[in-house]
């Protein structure tokens, strides 16, 4: 690492004030391969990527007026898998200690961040990373010439994009959201939370998609919005569903950060009682491309960013800040209904696809979070999910097999 501290990065300051024991603010990567994981070998390659990725190899402090990571010659182990998946990573009590943790069961290998080190797409690369080392380590000879994921220099790595890119959107105001309706019913007793696993073709979700025209996130993602008007009551449907969806700005701006680089936008809509996937998906597949144009997603940013520079705000407490941070979170979830958050196909060396079977990733919630990723023809649906009623999960997969499309569902069980 260029310097042994920095200051957290503007979305990390959210995730911190707004942790809870439902929602520690912990997000899981797992990849699955052909072979069951032998656990020396994967911590030596684990040691070994620790190494490589400098910029995790941090602890949490809290400051009198910011949070910051301080680098540590800690090296991580990774432990067979016996605790609920996300469970929580950052503890105030016990801040001396790495803010992710590697675990393995059967043929997977999970990777689990606190979401304030990096966002999805870091953790990917983190993973492969790690998986690339593994498996070089297991079939030696054959694996050793592969270019690493972590290609950028440290200092591209441990930027802070927001800051670097403030100021990029004159004159365009972010929109302003209505309240949407929330998902209703009793939440999972003891601060649980319940995990879906759907597995779906990517070749049939690709030609349902294409004969409506429309794009994979928005076919899922108004997938979900009938599914949740099918659940709600009649007095509850003069209210708009909103679909948040996190962009990576990486797409949006000239960056390798490897720290969290993101902002949400909303789908917004109020379903009609005779919509079907093939009248709604065209509307929000319009009103996502609209959301996700550059002017505005750059305008959201600067918004976001606009805080840090108000005069006067960096001597202000943490604990006042963090109270701030934690009251207009409680008002933007109002603003939302449910969360998609497509994080694309997932890419490896042609050499390491004969050993791995397939990708997956889920992130905890207080409501209703679904984390899309594909490998090969494997596309795969995390949802994390706070309520005792799967209604709505059964709505949305009973509607895509509706739709000609064949899902395989998994489930963590849970105390009701």
């Amino acid at each position: 690492m260029s310097h042994s501290w920095y200051k957290v990065d503007n979305v990390a300051k959210v995730f911190l004030a707004t942790a809870t024991r439902r929602d520690p603010r912990v997000f899981r990567v797992s990849c699955t391969l052909t072979e069951p994981v032998d656990a020396d070998t994967l911590n030596e390659a684990l040691q070994r990527t620790a190494l490589e990725w400098p910029q995790f190899q941090v602890t949490l402090h809290r400051g009198l007026f910011w949070h910051y990571f301080e680098a540590t010659d800690q090296l991580p182990t990774a432990r067979q898998e016996d605790k609920a998946p996300c469970a929580p990573l950052y503890v105030r009590e016990r801040r001396n200690r790495l803010i992710y943790r590697v675990s393995y069961f059967g043929a997977r290998i999970n990777l689990e961040m606190f979401h304030a080190l990096t966002d999805g797409n870091g953790g990917f690369l983190f993973l492969k990373s790690i998986v690339q080392n593994y498996l070089a380590l297991r079939h030696p000879g054959t694996l050793e010439h592969l270019p690493t994921p972590n290609s950028a220099s440290a200092g591209a790595l441990e930027q802070d994009s927001f800051k670097k890119f403030y100021g990029g959107a004159k004159g365009v105001l972010p929109e302003h959201l209505p309240r949407s309706y929330r998902l209703h019913g009793g939440r999972l007793p003891y601060d649980q939370l319940q995990y879906f696993e759907g597995h779906l073709s990517v070749r049939q979700v690709l030609e349902k998609s294409r004969e409506l025209g429309v794009s994979v996130t928005s076919y899922l993602g108004a997938s979900l919005m009938l599914a949740i008007y099918d659940e709600m009551a009649s007095m509850d449907r003069a209210k708009p569903i909103s679909i948040s969806i996190p962009v990576n700005l990486r797409n949006y701006y000239p960056s390798e950060t490897a720290r969290n680089f993101f902002n949400s936008v909303y789908v917004t809509h109020t379903p009609a009682p005779g919509d079907t996937l093939q009248t709604l998906a065209p509307v929000f597949d319009e009103k996502l491309k609209d959301a996700l144009r550059p002017e505005k997603v750059k305008a959201q940013m600067d918004q976001y960013e606009k805080l840090e520079h108000v005069p006067g705000i960096r001597p202000v407490p943490l604990v006042i800040k963090n109270w701030t941070v934690r009251f207009f979170s409680w008002m933007e979830r109002g603003h939302v209904t449910a969360v998609l958050s497509n994080l694309g196909r997932i890419a490896v060396p042609e050499a390491l696809e004969p050993y791995i079977r397939g990708f997956s990733a889920f992130s905890t919630s207080e409501g209703m979070f679904t984390c899309v990723c594909s490998y090969g023809d494997d596309l795969v649906l995390g949802t994390a999910s706070a309520l005792r009623s799967t209604n709505v999960l059964r709505q949305f997969y009973s509607g895509l097999a509706k739709n000609g499309l064949q899902a395989t569902l998994y489930a963590t069980e849970v105390q009701k």
